[in-house]
Formats: C-alpha cells, structure tokens, sequence
C-alpha cells in the first residue's frame, strides 16, 4: 500500500515596494554622481567651468633657415708623400700619434741609393787626388819657368790641368750633394705637427711619388664645407650664419658663410660654402655633421606644440574669449602652421596677436565650453627666444 508524502507549500514570495516620492531622490543622485561628483555646477545648471592656462600671442624674432649636411675640414691638413720610389722597410709611428716636425715617420730601401752615393764618394776621393796632382805639376812647372829650365807653354799646360782637375771635383761634388739628398727622402718625415691620420701603407709595400701614406691634421683652423642645391645658390652670400647642430637638433656652434664658390660642381650640381670655425667644437676632421643656413630673421606669431591638435590633417587651437553673459569661454580655431620653432609651432593663419590660447586642458574641453583662467606657470612657455628654424621655411 502506497504512502504519499506530503511536501510544505513554497513560501509566498515578498513584494518589495518603493514609497511614493523615494524614486525621485535616488535619480537625481544616480545623475549628479554622472555629472561630476558632486561638483559645483555652472551657471544655469551646467557643468563646472574647467580650469586652463593661458599665454597671450605674441610675435617674436625667428630664423627662416634651411638644413644641410656639412662636412668638417682642416686647413692645416696634410698629405705625406714619398719623393722616391722603393720598398717599405720600416714604419715607425702608428696612426693617431702626435708628430712634430722632422720626425722620423717611415723607412724606404735605400739600399740601390746608398750604392750610388758610395760609388761617387769613390770617384770624388779619384778627382780629390787628381787636383793634389795637377797642383804638385803646376808649382813645379812654375819654378822651372822662372829658372829657365821649362818654356811658358809646359807652365801654361799645367795651369790648365790644374784647373781641369778642380773643376771635374766640384762636379762630382755637386753629384755626390743630389745623391745624399735623394738618400735622405728614404727617410720619411713629418712636414709638419699634428696627429697622424690613417697610415693605409705596410711594411714590404712598393710605393711610388703618387702614394699617400699618410696625413696630417690639426683640429686647430677648421673649416666647414656645405654643399647647397643649384636652386639656393641664389640666396648664398658672404656673412650668412650657419648654425652647427648635434643628433638631437640641438645648436653647439654658430660659424658665418666667408667663402661662396662662383661655380658649380658638375658632378653634384651644388654650390660649394665654406664658414671658418673658430672653435673645434668637438668635431673630427672629415666628419659628416648637420648644418644651418640662416637666410633670414623676421617677426613671426609662433604657438606651443602642446596647444594645438591635429584631426583629420588638419590642425585646430583653443583661444579663451569672454561669452555674452560674463563667461569665459573656449573657442576653436583652425590653424595653419608652419615649420617647427623648438617646441613651437610657426602659426601663419588663424591666430592673431593679443589673443588667449589655452595651452593646457586642451583635450578636456571643445568649442564653446566655459573654463576658468588657472594661474600661469612660473617659467611661461611661450616667452623664449627662438631658435633657429628647422629644414626649409
């Protein structure tokens, strides 16, 4: 026989219920906590004024300028090259050494000269001997003539050896000087002082006159060589400033154009500048540095980096202006800017002297929202002089 079970019933289930009027509050909470957190609201009831800062625009000098790769040169560098041919036998320096004048910087086989200069060192003492000779006959021949016992034409046959002999020793003589100095240049040696550049040459190498074996440079008296486009030429003159610059763009050394040259090089069809440089600057001869060419400096407006935005290729600002009802509000402009100034932008339209750009908060706000002018910086970001422009105008 069967048994049922009896299972208790499921407890009623509760109604939750609001009292008249307790949804109101919880909304206006739900909003005010979404419109800021409990901030002040604005005028009206709209949001709080954000705050900003602001620099009044104004124009300031800047440099038009154009950049081009320079090259450092010395112009006390030298070129050492043999004056004979031969083997090298002997380097004595290394490349980098300091030299002074007259050292001793390699040794070409001197050996074929050495022989030549011993052969006529021979003959010399031969024509040496010869003169003692003819000096022995001419006195002798003298002495018989004024005796009785010679005619005047032995005495005068005398004389004339005599003087045969002198001559054919002074010109082994000035043969035997020619030798010794081509004996010496088997002895390279600095011309100059300065530090030794590459010495590319080894020991058992031939050379010739045309060999370079090495150079010589001072950092003292350097140039700097620019080579600018045919289509600047035009603006190239005498007295221009070019501005030395580091990896980072930034200016170590400021020199002036004092050469242009009136002709252009057919291979690369550009016009060769020089500017002397006073001071090394840190700068190797041959090196490839970054140059500036300033053509001019005109007042310009220019505005912060930070300031700006761009959207679309198209670059927009933020100027602080005074609404109807005694708000400050933001209002958007569209810029067109020029080349960079350090860390500002050169503005050519959309911005005019005298106004309000905010320069903070700038991604915080749009067009026609209220803000608050905050205190400025203690350093203002746009009062510095500018430095020179970056590449082209």
């Amino acid at each position: 026989m069967r048994q049922r079970l009896s299972v208790p019933a499921p407890f009623p289930a509760r109604r939750r219920s609001l009292r008249p009027g307790a949804a109101a509050p919880f909304a206006a909470a739900v909003l005010a906590a979404a419109c800021g957190g409990g901030g002040q609201a604005g005028p009206g009831g709209g949001p709080p004024p954000t705050p900003v800062q602001v620099v009044t625009l104004a124009e300031r000098p800047v440099e038009q300028a154009t950049e081009f790769v320079a090259t450092v040169r010395s112009r006390r560098s030298t070129s050492v090259q043999p004056q004979v041919e031969g083997f090298v036998t002997r380097i004595m320096v290394r490349s980098g050494d300091r030299v002074r004048p007259g050292q001793a910087l390699m040794q070409i086989d001197p050996s074929m000269q050495q022989a030549a200069v011993n052969n006529l060192e021979s003959i010399r003492a031969a024509r040496e001997a010869d003169l003692q000779f003819a000096r022995q006959e001419a006195a002798r021949s003298r002495t018989l003539l004024e005796a009785g016992a010679a005619s005047r034409s032995e005495a005068e046959q005398a004389e004339t050896s005599l003087s045969t002999a002198q001559a054919q020793l002074e010109a082994v003589e000035a043969q035997l000087r020619q030798q010794q100095v081509a004996l010496a240049y088997h002895r390279v040696s600095a011309p100059t002082a300065g530090v030794l550049g590459d010495v590319p040459v080894r020991v058992g190498d031939s050379v010739t006159r045309s060999t370079v074996l090495t150079t010589i440079d001072q950092n003292a008296g350097l140039e700097l060589y620019v080579n600018v486009p045919v289509q600047e030429a035009p603006r190239l003159k005498a007295g221009l400033p070019v501005h030395l610059l580091d990896v980072k763009g930034e200016v170590v050394s400021t020199a002036s154009l004092s050469f242009v040259s009136p002709s252009v090089d057919p291979a690369t069809q550009s016009v060769l500048a020089k500017a002397s440089l006073e001071q090394s600057g840190g700068f190797r001869t041959e090196q490839v540095v970054r140059s500036r060419i300033v053509w001019t400096e005109e007042p310009a407006l220019t505005v912060p980096i930070v300031a700006v935005n761009r959207v679309g290729g198209q670059f927009f600002a933020y100027v602080a202006e005074s609404g109807e009802d005694g708000r400050i509000l933001a209002r958007q402009r569209v810029v067109e800017t020029g080349p960079v100034v350090g860390n500002e932008y050169v503005v050519r339209s959309g911005l005019e002297v005298g106004e309000k750009l905010i320069v903070s908060g700038v991604q915080k706000i749009g067009d026609g929202s209220a803000v608050t002018i905050a205190e400025a910086p203690a350093t203002p970001v746009h009062g510095s002089p500018a430095p020179a422009a970056g590449k082209g105008e």
